[in-house]
Protein backbone atom coordinates (compact mmCIF):
# COMPACT_ATOMS: atom_id res chain seq x y z
CA UNK A 1 0.00 0.00 0.00
CA UNK A 2 2.80 2.53 0.74
CA UNK A 3 4.21 2.37 -2.61
CA UNK A 4 0.59 2.48 -4.77
CA UNK A 5 1.13 6.70 -4.49
CA UNK A 6 4.52 6.37 -5.73
CA UNK A 7 3.14 4.15 -8.82
CA UNK A 8 0.95 7.40 -9.61
CA UNK A 9 3.99 9.60 -9.18
CA UNK A 10 6.01 7.56 -11.60
CA UNK A 11 3.26 7.40 -14.16
CA UNK A 12 2.79 11.33 -14.04
CA UNK A 13 6.92 11.12 -15.27
CA UNK A 14 6.15 8.61 -18.18
CA UNK A 15 3.11 10.63 -19.15
CA UNK A 16 5.72 13.56 -19.26
CA UNK A 17 7.94 11.56 -20.86
CA UNK A 18 5.20 10.58 -23.63
CA UNK A 19 4.41 14.52 -23.90
CA UNK A 20 7.72 15.37 -24.74
CA UNK A 21 8.06 12.60 -27.31
CA UNK A 22 4.87 13.89 -29.14
CA UNK A 23 7.05 17.27 -29.08
CA UNK A 24 10.04 15.98 -31.02
CA UNK A 25 8.96 14.05 -33.57
CA UNK A 26 7.47 16.64 -35.48
CA UNK A 27 9.77 19.03 -37.06
CA UNK A 28 8.83 22.21 -38.63
CA UNK A 29 5.39 21.13 -40.48
CA UNK A 30 5.09 22.82 -43.85
CA UNK A 31 1.92 22.70 -45.46
CA UNK A 32 0.97 24.69 -49.02
CA UNK A 33 -2.57 25.74 -49.51
CA UNK A 34 -4.50 25.48 -52.34
CA UNK A 35 -2.75 28.10 -54.59
CA UNK A 36 0.19 26.69 -54.01
CA UNK A 37 1.03 29.42 -51.12
CA UNK A 38 3.74 27.84 -48.89
CA UNK A 39 3.11 27.83 -44.68
CA UNK A 40 4.34 26.50 -41.53
CA UNK A 41 1.59 25.04 -38.82
CA UNK A 42 1.62 23.39 -36.28
CA UNK A 43 2.20 19.42 -36.43
CA UNK A 44 -0.85 17.86 -34.66
CA UNK A 45 1.40 15.37 -32.70
CA UNK A 46 1.72 18.69 -30.21
CA UNK A 47 -1.65 18.71 -29.64
CA UNK A 48 -1.57 14.96 -28.49
CA UNK A 49 1.39 16.37 -26.29
CA UNK A 50 -1.26 18.73 -24.39
CA UNK A 51 -3.50 15.38 -24.01
CA UNK A 52 -0.20 13.77 -21.86
CA UNK A 53 0.36 16.89 -19.62
CA UNK A 54 -3.27 16.98 -18.94
CA UNK A 55 -3.52 13.46 -17.89
CA UNK A 56 -0.36 14.01 -15.80
CA UNK A 57 -1.82 16.49 -13.90
CA UNK A 58 -5.08 14.65 -12.87
CA UNK A 59 -2.77 11.62 -11.95
CA UNK A 60 -0.95 14.03 -10.17
CA UNK A 61 -3.50 15.04 -8.54
CA UNK A 62 -4.56 11.55 -7.60
CA UNK A 63 -1.19 10.77 -6.17
CA UNK A 64 -1.77 12.95 -3.38
CA UNK A 65 -5.11 11.62 -2.68
CA UNK A 66 -4.01 8.03 -2.75
CA UNK A 67 -1.09 8.99 -0.59
CA UNK A 68 -4.10 10.48 1.96
CA UNK A 69 -6.18 7.91 2.06
CA UNK A 70 -3.77 5.34 2.63
CA UNK A 71 -1.82 7.08 5.24
CA UNK A 72 1.05 6.35 2.41
CA UNK A 73 2.83 10.12 2.66
CA UNK A 74 6.37 9.99 2.68
CA UNK A 75 9.23 12.23 2.34
CA UNK A 76 10.72 10.07 -0.58
CA UNK A 77 7.27 10.47 -2.26
CA UNK A 78 7.73 14.29 -1.82
CA UNK A 79 10.95 14.20 -3.69
CA UNK A 80 9.44 11.81 -6.34
CA UNK A 81 6.63 13.77 -7.23
CA UNK A 82 8.62 17.12 -7.61
CA UNK A 83 11.09 15.09 -10.16
CA UNK A 84 7.84 13.42 -12.09
CA UNK A 85 6.92 17.17 -11.97
CA UNK A 86 9.62 19.05 -13.32
CA UNK A 87 9.57 16.65 -16.47
CA UNK A 88 5.56 16.85 -16.83
CA UNK A 89 5.38 20.86 -15.98
CA UNK A 90 8.64 21.81 -16.57
CA UNK A 91 10.17 20.52 -19.20
CA UNK A 92 6.96 19.25 -21.65
CA UNK A 93 5.82 23.01 -21.51
CA UNK A 94 8.99 24.37 -22.65
CA UNK A 95 9.54 21.92 -25.25
CA UNK A 96 6.01 23.27 -26.39
CA UNK A 97 7.34 26.78 -26.18
CA UNK A 98 10.56 25.59 -27.58
CA UNK A 99 9.04 24.30 -30.96
CA UNK A 100 6.37 27.42 -30.92
CA UNK A 101 9.43 29.60 -31.19
CA UNK A 102 11.17 27.54 -33.71
CA UNK A 103 7.52 27.92 -35.72
CA UNK A 104 7.59 31.50 -35.36
CA UNK A 105 11.49 32.42 -36.40
CA UNK A 106 10.32 29.75 -39.63
CA UNK A 107 7.99 31.98 -40.88
CA UNK A 108 10.28 34.80 -41.01
CA UNK A 109 12.39 34.60 -44.44
CA UNK A 110 15.93 33.03 -43.06
CA UNK A 111 14.33 32.32 -39.95
CA UNK A 112 14.58 27.84 -40.31
CA UNK A 113 17.96 28.16 -39.54
CA UNK A 114 17.46 30.29 -36.09
CA UNK A 115 20.47 30.26 -33.62
CA UNK A 116 19.49 28.13 -30.62
CA UNK A 117 20.52 32.05 -28.45
CA UNK A 118 16.60 32.69 -29.53
CA UNK A 119 15.30 29.85 -28.40
CA UNK A 120 16.88 28.62 -25.48
CA UNK A 121 14.72 31.46 -23.48
CA UNK A 122 11.69 28.98 -23.58
CA UNK A 123 13.55 26.99 -21.05
CA UNK A 124 13.32 29.31 -18.74
CA UNK A 125 10.14 28.22 -18.04
CA UNK A 126 11.55 24.79 -16.43
CA UNK A 127 14.23 25.97 -14.79
CA UNK A 128 11.75 28.45 -12.74
CA UNK A 129 9.65 25.39 -12.18
CA UNK A 130 12.50 23.44 -10.78
CA UNK A 131 13.02 26.28 -8.39
CA UNK A 132 10.14 26.73 -7.12
CA UNK A 133 9.51 22.65 -6.37
CA UNK A 134 12.95 22.65 -4.74
CA UNK A 135 11.77 26.09 -2.38
CA UNK A 136 8.16 24.26 -1.78
CA UNK A 137 9.80 20.96 -0.50
CA UNK A 138 11.73 23.23 2.23
CA UNK A 139 8.85 25.32 3.42
CA UNK A 140 6.01 23.33 5.70
CA UNK A 141 4.15 26.86 5.46
CA UNK A 142 2.55 25.81 2.05
CA UNK A 143 0.22 23.24 3.63
CA UNK A 144 -2.79 25.32 2.94
CA UNK A 145 -1.79 28.20 0.58
CA UNK A 146 1.02 28.00 -1.78
CA UNK A 147 3.73 31.16 -2.53
CA UNK A 148 4.05 31.53 -5.95
CA UNK A 149 2.03 30.06 -9.26
CA UNK A 150 2.62 25.99 -8.52
CA UNK A 151 3.96 24.31 -11.47
CA UNK A 152 1.20 21.98 -12.95
CA UNK A 153 -1.32 25.32 -13.08
CA UNK A 154 1.51 26.93 -15.23
CA UNK A 155 2.51 23.72 -16.94
CA UNK A 156 -1.24 23.27 -17.71
CA UNK A 157 -1.11 26.65 -18.89
CA UNK A 158 1.53 26.01 -21.85
CA UNK A 159 -0.34 23.24 -22.74
CA UNK A 160 -3.47 24.37 -23.59
CA UNK A 161 -1.53 26.43 -26.46
CA UNK A 162 -1.74 23.76 -29.35
CA UNK A 163 -5.10 23.13 -28.43
CA UNK A 164 -6.25 26.59 -28.67
CA UNK A 165 -4.37 26.48 -32.11
CA UNK A 166 -5.68 23.75 -33.42
CA UNK A 167 -9.88 24.77 -32.63
CA UNK A 168 -9.29 27.88 -32.76
CA UNK A 169 -11.09 29.97 -35.73
CA UNK A 170 -10.11 33.41 -34.44
CA UNK A 171 -6.91 34.25 -36.56
CA UNK A 172 -5.67 36.92 -34.09
CA UNK A 173 -5.54 34.10 -31.22
CA UNK A 174 -3.95 31.79 -33.68
CA UNK A 175 -1.26 34.93 -34.88
CA UNK A 176 -0.84 35.66 -31.04
CA UNK A 177 0.53 31.94 -30.49
CA UNK A 178 2.86 32.00 -33.26
CA UNK A 179 4.40 35.86 -32.04
CA UNK A 180 7.54 35.37 -30.38
CA UNK A 181 7.42 38.26 -28.72
CA UNK A 182 4.10 37.17 -26.81
CA UNK A 183 5.78 33.53 -26.30
CA UNK A 184 8.54 35.38 -24.52
CA UNK A 185 6.55 37.11 -22.33
CA UNK A 186 4.99 34.48 -21.54
CA UNK A 187 7.88 32.83 -20.46
CA UNK A 188 8.74 35.67 -18.47
CA UNK A 189 5.51 36.13 -16.96
CA UNK A 190 4.69 32.92 -16.33
CA UNK A 191 8.64 32.14 -14.54
CA UNK A 192 8.56 34.90 -12.67
CA UNK A 193 4.99 33.69 -11.23
CA UNK A 194 6.12 30.19 -10.14
CA UNK A 195 9.69 31.72 -8.14
CA UNK A 196 7.21 35.20 -6.72
CA UNK A 197 5.98 34.37 -3.36
CA UNK A 198 2.85 35.61 -4.23
CA UNK A 199 -0.05 34.33 -1.89
CA UNK A 200 -2.00 31.66 -3.67
CA UNK A 201 -4.71 29.66 -2.91
CA UNK A 202 -4.89 25.50 -2.70
CA UNK A 203 -7.28 23.62 -4.08
CA UNK A 204 -7.42 21.57 -1.28
CA UNK A 205 -11.13 21.28 0.90
CA UNK A 206 -11.06 20.38 4.54
CA UNK A 207 -15.03 20.39 4.43
CA UNK A 208 -17.73 21.35 2.19
CA UNK A 209 -18.92 24.62 4.37
CA UNK A 210 -19.11 27.70 1.63
CA UNK A 211 -17.72 30.44 4.35
CA UNK A 212 -14.52 28.27 4.40
CA UNK A 213 -14.02 27.75 0.76
CA UNK A 214 -15.76 30.52 -0.87
CA UNK A 215 -12.86 31.47 -3.14
CA UNK A 216 -12.82 28.07 -4.38
CA UNK A 217 -16.23 27.55 -4.67
CA UNK A 218 -16.53 30.70 -6.66
CA UNK A 219 -13.28 29.79 -8.93
CA UNK A 220 -15.21 26.58 -9.57
CA UNK A 221 -18.26 28.06 -10.81
CA UNK A 222 -16.19 30.60 -12.90
CA UNK A 223 -14.72 27.71 -14.17
CA UNK A 224 -17.62 26.00 -15.62
CA UNK A 225 -18.89 28.82 -16.97
CA UNK A 226 -15.45 29.64 -18.73
CA UNK A 227 -15.72 26.71 -20.38
CA UNK A 228 -18.83 26.81 -21.71
CA UNK A 229 -18.35 29.24 -23.42
CA UNK A 230 -15.00 29.44 -24.58
CA UNK A 231 -14.28 26.06 -24.76
CA UNK A 232 -10.17 25.30 -24.42
CA UNK A 233 -9.30 28.98 -24.70
CA UNK A 234 -10.81 29.15 -20.99
CA UNK A 235 -7.65 27.63 -19.71
CA UNK A 236 -5.72 31.25 -19.87
CA UNK A 237 -8.73 32.76 -18.50
CA UNK A 238 -9.08 30.20 -15.66
CA UNK A 239 -5.20 30.86 -14.94
CA UNK A 240 -5.92 34.61 -14.64
CA UNK A 241 -9.36 34.33 -12.74
CA UNK A 242 -6.97 31.74 -10.29
CA UNK A 243 -4.70 34.61 -9.29
CA UNK A 244 -7.05 37.26 -9.48
CA UNK A 245 -9.21 35.45 -7.02
CA UNK A 246 -6.46 33.95 -4.84
CA UNK A 247 -5.18 38.00 -4.56
CA UNK A 248 -8.57 38.96 -3.72
CA UNK A 249 -9.38 36.50 -0.87
CA UNK A 250 -5.55 36.31 -0.01
CA UNK A 251 -6.81 36.44 4.04
CA UNK A 252 -9.51 33.72 3.71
Amino acid sequence: MKQIPNIFTLLNLILGCMAIVCILQNGISIQYSADGAQFIDVPEKIALASLFIGLAAVVDFLDGFVARLFNASSEMGKQLDSLADVVSFGVAPSMIIYQFLRMSFAREEGGIEVSYFWLAPAFILAAAGAYRLARFNLDSSQQTGFKGVPIPAAGLLIASFPVIYWHSSNEAITSLLFNKWFLYAVVAVVSWLMVSKLPLMALKFKNLSVKDNLPKFILIVFAIIAVILLKWLAVPVIFIGYIILSLLFKNK
